[in-house]
């Protein structure tokens, strides 16, 4: 046998047991999705299958009474206009703070741009922990230690964006020229210098973008933060929920609210996005 038919059959032979080990993972994987699923439906008091033919009933029940008490849906939209603006304020403080956070954090994550080697490591198990704890646990926790209200929801929010955009950012500033820093550097400027002057105006189209996109992410998380104490459109939206039939005229028009301003602002940040990126169109 020669050597290229040796490394031949070797080839196949890690192919043949690559395709082996991910077979035997898929398995592993649909056995735990099924069990899992099993137990849950076991759990839920009236059953995932029984309950199945009556997934619509609920939206149904909403549009019905939306539609005959259409007349009260713009003065109820504006009722709820001041908490929709407090929604967006903790998206926009919580993005800023985390923005910052976590492009100072992105710096002293990078390899050769960082001022102290050795924490680069540590700095980056800290994204991955920010990151890795939902912010409706941080914020459960918030409003036990705080009480309930807009503080707690920003604070949490801003938590997990500075990891989620420390990682984001981290991957951007790997990417940048260094020959900049280099020959600042070279002259006797000090890191900050370097970082502002060399490294920033590479990265800062694609940062503003992340932040941007964060951005959206974040009112919809400040939303859902609301269901459970945090304030703003969300605590409304549970409020008129749990009051049930009679008050889903209410909870439409909190629907319609969030519905129209994500899409506004999703099509208004993607085009701020398009055009940091990748500059003014002829």
């Amino acid at each position: 046998m020669t050597d290229l038919d040796h490394l031949q059959s070797r080839y196949l032979d890690l192919v043949r047991r690559r395709r082996m080990y991910s077979g035997l993972l898929l398995i592993v994987f649909v056995a735990l999705l099924a069990g899992g699923f099993q137990i849950a439906n076991d759990r839920n008091a009236g059953g995932f299958l029984r309950g199945l033919p009556h997934v619509f009933d609920y939206p149904s029940e909403l549009i019905a009474e939306a539609a005959a008490k259409a007349a009260n849906l713009p003065g109820l939209m504006w009722t709820y206009l001041p908490a929709l603006v407090e929604t967006l304020n903790i998206a926009a403080v919580s993005t800023l703070v985390g923005a910052l956070g976590g492009g100072v954090l992105a710096l002293l994550a990078t390899r050769g741009l960082s001022p102290w080697p050795r924490m680069v490591a540590p700095v980056r198990r800290l994204l991955d922990i920010m990151r890795a704890i939902p912010d409706v646990v941080i914020a459960l926790v918030l409003i036990f230690v705080l009480g309930g209200g807009p503080v707690p929801a920003m604070i949490a929010i801003a938590f997990h964006t500075t990891g989620a955009l420390g990682k984001l950012f981290s991957e951007v500033v790997e990417n940048a020229d260094t020959k900049p820093v280099e020959g600042l550097e070279s002259v006797g400027a000090g890191w900050l210098q370097r970082m502002w002057l060399a490294v920033m105006p590479q990265v800062a189209p694609n940062w503003l973008g992340y932040a941007l996109l964060r951005f959206e992410i974040n009112i919809r998380a400040s939303a859902i933060l609301g269901f459970v104490g945090a304030g703003g459109i969300g605590y409304e939206l549970r409020n008129a929920i749990a009051w049930g039939p009679g008050r889903y005229d209410a909870a439409a028009a909190i629907f319609i609210l969030l519905f129209v301003t994500i899409v506004v602002i999703d099509q208004a940040s993607s085009t701020a996005r398009d055009r940091l990126i990748h500059g003014e169109k002829p």
